[in-house]
């Protein structure tokens, strides 16, 4: 089995979904931090991390290394 500490998760995946797919990582008992891409608008970023609990929401058009630094650095404070 693979423990990753960070997953990058698009929303929208075929057979499961991403909020689906990341509630099942967060149930882990050692999570990884997740964070949630997709081309939703930056609106719909807290609703998708209120309902899968990933740490941080990143649309395509703004995710970059810069943008998932600040991700990740996040998610470890």
């Amino acid at each position: 089995m693979v423990n990753p500490d960070l997953v990058i998760m698009d929303v929208n995946l075929p057979g499961i979904d991403g909020l689906e797919a990341t509630r099942r990582l967060r149930a882990r008992s050692s999570p990884p931090a997740v964070v949630l891409v997709s081309t939703h608008d930056e609106d719909a970023g807290e609703q998708f991390v209120a309902e899968s609990g990933a740490q941080e929401y990143v649309t395509k058009s703004a995710f970059g290394p810069r943008r998932l630094a600040e991700a990740w650095s996040r998610s470890r404070s």
